[in-house]
């Protein structure tokens, strides 16, 4: 048991440097894989004042335009000459190489692979070690962190009320901040503070600002039985913020991977996801641990689940799986480790078929996270495989 206590979730916009960042790579990705759908990439974009650069490794047939992926993309999240990153003329810089040979054998030909006699789906390696996490929890609908999915919500409604000229003063950068405060038993009471920065024309108001912002946003998204007179509310608590995007700051693809997951509620593994197709077990391995903790909450084994797999270069099969149900199961947790290895197929090639994860769907991903989200239909997210987990434990 604990007292109660406060836990903190950020995002942050789609006008946000590093988010800007993220959906190119994946925008590139997506143009990509439209086209070669086994294509390998691993594309890295920065973001600065009047300049975009496209590095990584990428080993495709296809022909992308990069500069005219880069302009519309930035154009879509709204960014004009006024608001400081003009994508008709910022400089793109493209610097593009093929993908090491010494690390596309152990992909295209798996340790187990050496094999003639093993399964197909056992040929294709992991591209690189590492541990991934996946979590879910019952405490949101959609079985993520309330504080995260508030602050998604948060910024999801600010760029809707943006894009859609309702508050004509605003611009795409901004970030939002949520407080839970829990109970002695863990599940959320409350929500203590709010915070929202967003980046606004120079000839509006502050008080202005925030008394839209506070209306429109905070008190549209957040349920009004969470708020209470002693939650706190700081919209632009800085004051003026007419600079922003990469005109103020310089932004990076992979730098929100905690906005990307789960908000600092779960472990992660520490890499990133945006512009890597799915031999990257970073990102494929992520979805599937999160596919696997979301249907094992849903189907009622645990209220709360992180899944954790590891994986070596050049193997297919995973080296550990591992669980925590944080003292919620309903069954031993080694019988939980035990259904994961029977019910999902954690092959590099498995998730790659499993998720169905070939096809451009990855820049609707890069901004307000790839987790928890029910405005875009994306295959990690389903509960197809309740039925199936509840049958196999009987």
């Amino acid at each position: 048991m604990q007292e109660r206590h406060l836990f903190t979730s950020e995002s942050v916009s789609e006008g946000h440097p590093d988010k800007i960042a993220d959906q190119i790579s994946d925008a590139i990705l997506d143009a990509i894989l439209t086209q070669d759908p086994d294509a390998r990439v691993a594309c890295e974009t920065t973001v600065t004042t009047g300049l975009v650069l496209v590095v990584g490794e990428i080993t495709t047939t296809a022909y992308v335009d990069i500069q005219s992926v880069v302009r519309e993309t930035i154009r879509t999240i709204g960014y004009t000459k006024d608001s400081g990153f003009d994508p008709d003329s910022v400089g793109v810089m493209v610097a593009l190489d093929e993908q090491s040979p010494d690390i596309a054998l152990g992909v295209d030909d798996s340790i187990e692979a050496r094999d003639d006699s093993i399964d197909p789906l056992d040929r294709i390696g992991a591209g690189d070690q590492g541990m991934m996490f996946g979590f879910a929890t019952d405490e949101t609908p959609t079985f993520m962190p309330l504080a995260e999915a508030l602050a998604h919500a948060l910024m999801r409604k600010t760029a809707e009320i943006r894009k859609s000229e309702e508050l004509t003063y605003l611009r795409p950068d901004a970030k939002a901040q949520v407080t839970v405060e829990y109970d002695d038993d863990d599940q959320p009471l409350r929500v203590d503070t709010v915070v929202i920065s967003t980046q606004h024309n120079p000839d509006v108001s502050l008080s202005q600002i925030r008394a839209d912002i506070e209306a429109k946003v905070i008190r549209t998204v957040i349920p009004a039985e969470l708020l209470d007179d002693d939650t706190k509310i700081y919209v632009n608590p800085t004051g003026r913020f007419v600079l922003g995007g990469p005109h103020a700051d310089s932004g990076l693809t992979g730098r929100k991977i905690i906005v990307d997951t789960y908000g600092g509620y779960a472990r992660h593994g520490g890499g990133a996801f945006s512009g890597k197709d799915a031999t990257k077990v970073d990102r494929s391995a992520s979805y599937a641990a999160r596919y696997i903790a979301k249907n094992i909450v849903a189907a009622g084994l645990a209220k709360q689940l992180e899944v954790q797999l590891a994986y070596a270069i050049g193997v297919a099969q995973p080296v550990s799986i591992s669980v925590n149900a944080f003292g919620t199961n309903q069954i031993a947790e080694n019988e939980i480790v035990q259904a994961i290895r029977d019910n999902f197929d954690l092959r590099p090639a498995g998730i790659i078929q499993m998720l169905d994860l070939k096809r451009p769907i990855y820049k609707k991903t890069a901004a307000y996270g790839h987790f928890g989200r029910t405005d875009v239909d994306l295959p990690w997210e389903h509960l197809d495989k309740v039925e199936a987990l509840t049958k196999y434990l009987g």
